[in-house]
């Protein structure tokens, strides 16, 4: 099968090559075959090292797709379903799982680690990105790794949801709780931050204001749910003009920077939120200060994949979008090939696009 592979860390182009193959599917495990892969910018955090990844790796971890092969022990789902692949599978009986937060579960996370579920050039072992690797035609994962959709749903729009929706949309309804008449800064417009404005909306903020140096990107924030958007170099203005001067109920980092967690901070209120929704770098320091932390009340948050339990958000994205609340379809910038996926790399990389979306026969 078909797949794109990095090699290195820095590497200029992906390898992609018609020669790989999967290790059995195991007892508690599917195989599915992917037909819709966004390309999000955690995949080009792989690709730079940001995101530590054991080498070779096949990127990707939005998708969607058909499940073609269960194992004996599966009963949850079967060949022919539909499915949204979860890239942080939930084992169910770790301390974590157990509160209540299916999201911080590492079970999974540390197998990806150690376990190489992809073949190429005969019997050389590959990675899969976070355990998917979704930028392949087929992968193996565990079940818990793969949730039953609507079929109704097309396979681009549930592949979204896989990471992009979920970790925005989430963001503001489970982390965040964005509560009906409040106020609400997003920093960074890309596909989560946009994902965001929408969760905010959905919430009932009534004032959203989109903050990104890209203004190409202020009418879609617009268009998608934001009532307001700036420069950042604006942003000082916005403050004084949208909120008196006081700050935003809830600001939303969603860059993965520390000069732009501190941007959230600065437009947060007194007794706000600020929200770290960006995957940031590990020596990127926060010079934050003690004084700050206590006396300015700020409750500083980090949402990772939104909250969620994807078991239950997945489907409720699905009919949020489905009744029309959640606007999915002007979020992807394009529809490409696997073949395409070194220019797309290239274009995230420019900042201009969205969600380009690889689409697999």
């Amino acid at each position: 099968m078909r797949a794109a592979l990095l090699h290195a860390v820095g590497d200029d182009k992906l390898d992609i090559r018609d020669d790989f193959t999967l290790t059995p599917v195991g007892p508690t495990d599917v195989r599915v075959k992917i037909k819709a892969t966004g390309v999000c910018h955690s995949d080009l955090s792989v690709l730079s090292g940001v995101l530590p990844m054991p080498l070779p790796v096949i990127p990707g971890h939005e998708g969607a797709g058909e499940v073609v092969e269960v194992g004996d022990h599966v009963t949850t789902i079967q060949p022919g379903d539909h499915v949204i692949l979860n890239w942080t599978p939930a084992c169910g009986s770790c301390p974590n799982c157990i509160v209540g937060q299916p999201f911080l579960c590492m079970t999974y996370v540390m197998e990806s680690f150690t376990l190489a579920r992809f073949r190429y050039g005969g019997e050389t072992p590959a990675f899969g990105m976070a355990g998917c690797g979704t930028w392949a035609e087929e992968i193996v994962v565990p079940w818990q790794g793969a949730i039953k959709v609507d079929p109704e749903v097309p396979f681009e729009i549930a592949a979204l949801i896989g990471c992009g929706i979920t970790t925005g949309v989430g963001a503001a309804i489970n982390t965040a709780k964005v509560r009906p008449g409040s106020t609400v800064a997003v920093i960074g417009c890309g596909g989560v931050g946009l994902s965001v404005i929408q969760g905010a909306r959905v919430s009932g903020a009534t004032t959203i204001l989109a903050v990104d140096p890209l203004e190409s990107k202020h009418a879609l924030a617009k268009q998608v749910g934001a009532t307001d958007a700036c420069t950042p170099d604006q942003l000082m203005e916005a403050i004084g003009s949208l909120t008196g001067g006081q700050g935003f109920d809830y600001g939303f980092e969603v860059v993965g920077k520390s000069a732009s967690i501190m941007s959230a901070w600065q437009a947060t209120r007194r007794g706000g939120d600020v929200i770290v929704v960006g995957a940031g770098a590990m020596d990127d320091m926060v010079p934050l200060s003690a004084f700050s932390l206590l006396f300015e009340g700020k409750n500083l948050l980090s949402s990772l994949y939104g909250g969620s339990d994807v078991r239950r958000d997945f489907p409720f994205f699905a009919n949020l979008w489905k009744a029309g609340k959640l606007d999915l379809e002007s979020m992807i910038s394009s529809r490409i090939k696997l073949g395409d996926l070194n220019d797309a790399v290239a274009a995230l990389r420019g900042g201009e696009v969205l969600r380009q979306v690889v689409m697999f026969d």
